[in-house]
C-alpha cells in the first residue's frame, strides 16, 4: 500500500492533468507497488478534492464490463468511477473537442435510481426494482494518464476515464422491455462504426449495476436515490475529432446525438 503523502502526490497530479489537458506518464511504471485499493484512494482524493471546489456527485460510471471493452484494453475486471453534474450532458449538445484529451465515445445504458441499492449483498432483482427508468447514453471517454500501456490501476486512479456523458432518446421503465435485447447503432459522421447489444454487459447491463453496489459496500458506500447509474459500454471505444457528429440510435429507445466542436 502506497503512503499516503504518495496518493496526495498523484491525486494533485490528475487534477492538474485535468486542468491542462497533458496526461501524466503511467503510475504503474513510476509505482510498481501501487495497488487496485491504492487507486481506488487515489480516485476519493481526487473526488473530494473536486468537491471541495463545488461540484456536485449525479452518480457513478461502471467501466470494462463488456467482453468487447476487455479486449480493447487487456482489462479483465471491471472498475467504477464518479459522475458530477457538470459532465451530464443532453442531447443534440455541442462539445468541446479541446475540453478532452483525444475523446472516445461508447453507447450505453444509464440507470436512475428511485430507491438505495446497497451491498454487500445486491442481486439484479434489487436493482430492478430501484430503478425508476433506464436511458440511453453515450459515454466521453477522456485521459488523464497516457494511454499506451495502461493498467486497471491507472485507469481507476483516472477516475475510470469519466469524462462526460450524453442523455437522450426514450425513458423507458425497467420492465417494459428486455434490456439485455436493446440494440445499438454507431455512427460518426453518418457511417456506421459500432453495433452492439446491451446484453454484452456482463450478460444484463442492470448487473454491473449490482456489481458496484456490492464493490463499495465494504467501503460504507451505497448507490443512493436519485443518482444516475453508467453501466458500462457494449461496443468498443470510437475516436472523435474536432468536427465529427455522432449518433447513437437504440431503435425503439431512440437517439442520442452530439457534436464535437
Amino acid at each position: 500500500m502506497l503512503p499516503e503523502e504518495t496518493i496526495t502526490a498523484i491525486a494533485d497530479e490528475l487534477v492538474a492533468a485535468g486542468e491542462t489537458r497533458t496526461p501524466v506518464p503511467l503510475l504503474t511504471t513510476r509505482y510498481p507497488e501501487m495497488t487496485v485499493e491504492d487507486s481506488y484512494r487515489v480516485q476519493n482524493l481526487w473526488r473530494q478534492r473536486s468537491e471541495a471546489k463545488g461540484r456536485v456527485l449525479a452518480g457513478r460510471k461502471i467501466g470494462l464490463t463488456s467482453r468487447a471493452m476487455q479486449m480493447a484494453t487487456g482489462i479483465t475486471e471491471p472498475d467504477y468511477g464518479i459522475i458530477f453534474d457538470d459532465m451530464v450532458l443532453e442531447t443534440g449538445c455541442t462539445v468541446p473537442w479541446d475540453q478532452y484529451t483525444h475523446p472516445r465515445i461508447e453507447m450505453e445504458l444509464a440507470f436512475k435510481l428511485k430507491k438505495d441499492v446497497s451491498g454487500p449483498n445486491a442481486t439484479i432483482f434489487d436493482v430492478l426494482d430501484a430503478t425508476d427508468y433506464v436511458i440511453p447514453a453515450l459515454e466521453i471517454l477522456d485521459s488523464r494518464i497516457e494511454m499506451q500501456g495502461r493498467t486497471i490501476v491507472d485507469t481507476i486512479s483516472d477516475n475510470a476515464a469519466m469524462g462526460a456523458m450524453v442523455i437522450g432518446g426514450n425513458p423507458v421503465r425497467p420492465e417494459a422491455v428486455d434490456l439485455r435485447w436493446v440494440a445499438g447503432i454507431l455512427y460518426k459522421n453518418q457511417t456506421v462504426e459500432e453495433t452492439g447489444v446491451a446484453a454484452g454487459v456482463l450478460n444484463h447491463p442492470a448487473s454491473g449495476v449490482y456489481w458496484l453496489a456490492n464493490k463499495i459496500a465494504p467501503h460504507g458506500d451505497k448507490l443512493s436515490a436519485g443518482e444516475l447509474i453508467l453501466a458500462g459500454s457494449f461496443t468498443r471505444p470510437m475516436w472523435v475529432d474536432k468536427g465529427d457528429t455522432v449518433m447513437a440510435d437504440y431503435g425503439a429507445l431512440g437517439t442520442v446525438t452530439c457534436q464535437f466542436v
